[in-house]
This record gives C-alpha cells, sequence and structure tokens, in this order.
C-alpha cells in the first residue's frame, strides 16, 4: 500500500477553480436555459445553489489539532472471507502507527475460506513485541455488528473504540490525526478519510474513486463544518466508547418493518453518536481500501449501501432534531433526489422536443457542473500518483456524473423499493478482491 502525503495542498487554486466554475455555470443557466425553459431553468438553478453552498461549507472544513490526552483506544477488526494479503497489511498497518493502540481485537465472523493461523501467530507475535494487547476470536457467523460487539465487550476499559474493516490499511499517522478532535467533550465521532488503494487498476477503478473521494471532500467536509456527519465510513471511524456502549444493544438488535437489519452498521453507530454530540471529519485521518474490482461486485455494494441509506433516511428524520442542522440537511437530501431524478429524465427522454440549443447548453452545464462537483478531488496528494494521473482522473468527471445519473439513480430507485431485502450481498462466496 501507499502513504498519504498531504491534504488540501491545493486548496486555494481549487477554490478559485470552483469559483470560476460556478460563475460560468449561473451565467449559463440564466442567459440560455431560461429563454428556453423556465421550468427547466430552475431547476439546474436549484443544482447549482445546492452544490455551490455544499462546496463553499465544505471549505470551513479544519483538521482537529487539540490534545485528547491519554486516552484508552481499542480497536475493532471483524474479518469475514478477507484476502490474508490485505488482512496482513491491515494489521502490520495499526501496529506502525505513530499512536499506537491500547488494544486491537479481530474477530473473525465464521469465514468460510481459512483460519488465518498464520496471520494469526505473526499478528499475536508482532503485537505483543510492540506493546499492544492484542485478541483473536473465531465466532460462529453472525454479522458484522455481532463481531464488532464481541470486540467492544471485550474492552470496557476503552475510552474510543476504532472501528477497522479488514481490507483497510491506515496511513501511519491514523489514530494520532483521528483521536485530536476528541480533545473537544462535544465530539463524539469522527470519521476517517478513505482513499481507493487500486485507483488505477481499471477505467472503472477511476470513475469509483473520483465518485467516492467527491462524496468524502464535499459532502461529508460541508457536514462536518457544521459538526453534523451523518455517516463514517466503515474503513475506518472513532467513536467515544461510552456511545458505544450505551447503545449496543440497539444497535444488534435493530429491526425494520420487522425484519433484522444487519449492514449500514456505520451510518447507525454515526447516528447515536450525532443524537449526543457533535460528529466530524478528520481530513488529516487517512486509511486506504480496495474498490470493487468489477461491476457485479460494485451493484452489489451500491446497493447494500442505497438500501441501508434508505432504512436510515427514516431513523434520522424521526429522531433528528428539529431545530439541528443534520435534520435539514438530510431532508433537503432526500427531497433532492427525486428531483434530479426528474432533471435526469427530462433530459433523456423529452430532449427530441426540446430546442436543439438548449440540448447543447444542458450539457455543458452538465460538464461544467461535474468538474465543479469533483474539484476538491484534486486538494488530496498521494506519492504513488502522479499530478498527471490525478488530473485523467478528474478529467473523466463528465462520465462520472453519466454513471451515476444513468446507472447509480436507476440502481438506488430499485434499493429503495426493495430496502426489506437485508443481506449482506458480498463475500458470501469467498474472497472478493485481492491486493495483486
Amino acid at each position: 500500500m501507499t502513504r498519504y502525503a498531504g491534504c488540501q495542498a491545493r486548496g486555494r487554486v481549487v477554490l478559485a477553480a470552483s469559483c470560476i466554475v460556478a460563475a460560468l455555470t449561473v451565467w449559463v443557466v440564466l442567459h440560455l436555459i431560461t429563454p428556453y425553459s423556465p421550468g427547466l431553468a430552475a431547476l439546474w438553478t436549484v443544482s447549482v445553489v445546492a452544490l455551490v453552498w455544499g462546496l463553499g461549507l465544505a471549505l470551513f472544513e479544519r483538521p482537529g489539532t487539540g490534545d485528547p490526552g491519554d486516552l484508552v483506544v481499542a480497536v475493532a477488526v471483524p474479518v469475514f472471507n478477507e484476502d490474508p494479503a490485505l488482512l496482513t497489511a491491515c494489521l502490520d498497518s495499526l501496529l506502525d502507527q505513530t499512536r499506537l493502540p491500547n488494544v486491537v481485537h479481530v474477530v473473525d465472523d465464521g469465514s468460510t475460506t481459512g483460519t488465518y493461523d498464520e496471520v494469526r501467530a505473526g499478528f499475536l507475535r508482532a503485537a505483543g513485541a510492540h506493546g499492544v494487547r492484542a485478541r483473536w476470536t473465531r465466532t460462529a457467523n453472525s454479522g458484522k455488528r455481532h463481531a464488532q460487539a464481541v470486540a467492544f465487550r471485550a474492552a470496557p476499559e476503552a475510552d474510543v473504540y476504532v472501528t477497522v474493516d479488514s481490507d483497510s490499511v491506515l496511513d501511519s499517522r491514523a489514530l494520532a490525526e483521528g483521536l485530536a478532535p476528541f480533545a473537544s467533550e462535544r465530539v463524539m465521532s469522527v470519521a476517517g478519510v478513505c482513499l481507493i488503494a487500486n485507483n488505477r487498476r481499471r477505467l472503472a477503478s477511476r470513475i469509483y474513486d473520483l465518485w467516492y473521494m467527491s462524496f468524502q471532500t464535499v459532502d461529508r467536509s460541508g457536514q462536518s463544518a457544521m459538526g453534523s456527519v451523518l455517516v463514517n465510513s466503515g474503513v475506518l471511524a472513532l467513536y467515544r466508547a461510552a456511545v458505544v456502549r450505551d447503545n449496543l444493544d440497539g444497535y444488534l438488535n435493530e429491526t425494520f418493518f420487522g425484519r433484522p437489519v444487519t449492514f449500514s452498521d456505520d451510518s447507525m453507530l454515526t447516528l447515536y453518536a450525532l443524537l449526543r454530540g457533535r460528529t466530524v471529519q478528520q481530513p488529516t485521518c487517512v486509511a486506504f481500501t480496495l474498490a470493487p474490482d468489477g461491476l457485479s461486485h460494485w451493484l452489489r455494494q451500491y446497493l447494500r449501501w442505497a438500501r441501508g441509506s434508505t432504512i436510515r433516511t427514516w431513523w434520522r428524520l424521526r429522531y433528528l432534531p428539529l431545530d439541528s442542522y443534520a435534520y435539514w440537511a438530510h431532508l433537503f437530501r432526500t427531497a433532492y433526489f427525486p428531483l434530479a431524478t426528474v432533471m435526469a429524465f427530462l433530459l433523456l427522454l423529452l430532449h427530441p422536443m426540446l430546442n436543439r440549443g438548449l440540448v447543447v447548453d444542458a450539457m455543458v452545464i452538465t460538464v461544467l457542473l461535474s468538474y465543479l462537483q469533483n474539484l476538491r478531488y484534486l486538494t488530496y496528494r498521494r506519492t504513488d500518483q502522479r499530478l498527471a494521473s490525478q488530473l485523467l482522473t478528474y478529467a473523466l468527471s463528465p462520465l462520472t456524473s453519466l454513471w451515476i445519473a444513468f446507472f447509480l439513480r436507476p440502481v438506488r430507485w430499485y434499493a429503495a423499493a426493495t430496502c426489506l431485502r437485508t443481506g449482506w450481498g458480498t463475500r458470501a462466496a469467498g474472497v472478493e478482491v485481492t491486493l495483486t
């Protein structure tokens, strides 16, 4: 795996470019679209305002820099059908931290691809040499939440629980940076930033990388500036231990219309934290993970995420306080989704009846908005990727927007309609992504 080299090093350039692209987009909407179709112009205007608002808020995100004190940190690593080499890299990275965890507990959730005897022996030996208390437990397959709970319950003395996916490799400063925001007693959870390790393996990998990074650097960064992150990444997240312990029974027994919910674990823990205080993202707390290596895997992963998001929408609108920024931000996002669908529908199906000039202008706006949406992708530097390669990925912004509009959006509607299917959907047949 690579190393993370810096954060927002090109922030001023991106800010200037964002202002220019936003101004061009607004001019096109007001002067070219409105004369042809005021209704469509209104839809575009809402899109531009929402995006500019999110970008503007994201500029106010600041890394936490306080001293959190001598916190007891316990890391939970649930494992199911993981590539042994990737699991080894994950565990090695936990022992290579500038701020070591106190406890690392690996819970093998009944993997069917092996027992990881060599990985286990090497990890326990290395952890002892680093002075880190290490545990390794194998359980019958009961799901990720129950595997995490085994680790949580085994460390009742912890001040902070860290959840790490078994396919994650942490930057050496990840834990030290992730703990810094806890210097504020109001902070209840901290989201790490997830970089895609195999981001140049193929065209789909670049699209995934751009899509996922833009969500973190725009949507989540804006929420973080308001202390209202709605969902942490399962790749790496940190929680006040009291938040987890106080809600553990509800976390393990969540149901939706009588059906047990096994996925969307990270968003549920984030909701518990948000109901108690501030939830933030730490842009300098970084981990690497592998993106799905094929269309089928990506589809199944996104279906799970989208079904979980549908279920979580109910809980957020029911439990978040009406006077909170998180409530209204989520309500707008929920309402905006069908609005964006209508826009895509109009442009796709009605364009033969529209003025040709309007269609061309709409395409120009789509391109401008896509580059505006993804500009903050350029703010992260990586030691394994040259600027030219990063710019190449960024150049795929229009293609990424088309992929989101005409593939992921229909999948999300299907996921909403089938949200009662609460199976995990991946890894059942074995290891799906490897380091090689």
